[in-house]
């Protein structure tokens, strides 16, 4: 918890719930069997994105079992579609899912496989890229991520303050720990200062990066 409990007990108390039954029973099976998708407050920032942005095609990288697509799906503009990834098989069997018992089948793609993969053969631009995956990879999608993403895109990057491990030195961080604690700081430190983007990182849920692309292409960080 990288933000007082009270404060954050207090803001989820004001959120409300999704008109679609559906999708809160998704969102509430999910939480309880403890599947890693956006906290709260993180959702609550991603549908103002998406109704900000208005963006008609969405780029995920970390399905889960779906509920991030399903609910930015929810507020796009008509006709918008996404395209998610995960390599879960678990994930992508609830995923497939969730995504028929909802019948989003049209507008959300799921592509099975590794991300980094994936991501290489994928072509055209995205609106908006949402990053919510394996956090010590983030540095190793980063490059292609620009390359999908369209000019004045949103790129948005979930879990980047680690619990608040990240302001702590590596030292201070468990070994296990301490090549994602590396590669995150890398991504942010990158993000921050790459001539494409403009970032701004924010402590809601585990931290969230958003970052702005407003560089040429062929410009180099």
């Amino acid at each position: 918890m990288i933000v007082d409990e009270n404060i954050t007990a207090y803001l989820r108390s004001l959120i409300k719930e999704e008109k679609k039954e559906e999708l809160n029973t998704i969102e509430y099976e999910a939480r309880k069997q403890h599947v890693p998708i956006v906290k709260p407050e993180t959702k609550e920032l991603l549908k103002m994105m998406v109704l900000l942005k208005k963006p008609m095609k969405i780029l995920e990288v970390g399905a889960a079992v779906g509920f991030s697509s399903l609910y930015m799906n929810e507020y796009q503009p008509e006709g918008g579609t996404i395209v998610t990834i995960e390599r879960n098989e678990k994930r992508i069997k609830q995923a497939k899912e969730n995504i028929k018992k909802m019948h989003k089948e049209q507008m959300i793609t799921l592509l099975e496989g590794d991300a980094i993969e994936i991501l290489k053969s994928l072509d055209g631009v995205f609106d908006l890229i949402f990053i919510d995956a394996a956090k010590g990879q983030y540095i190793h999608f980063l490059e292609d991520v620009l390359r999908l993403l369209a000019p004045e895109g949103l790129l948005i990057s979930d879990n980047v303050l680690q619990d608040g491990d990240i302001a702590r030195s590596r030292y201070a961080v468990e070994r296990r720990d301490r090549t994602i604690h590396k590669r995150m700081r890398d991504f942010l430190y990158t993000i921050k200062n790459h001539k494409q983007l403009e970032t701004t990182i924010l402590s809601v849920g585990d931290g969230v990066a958003i970052s702005l692309k407003t560089g040429e292409k062929n410009e180099k960080h």
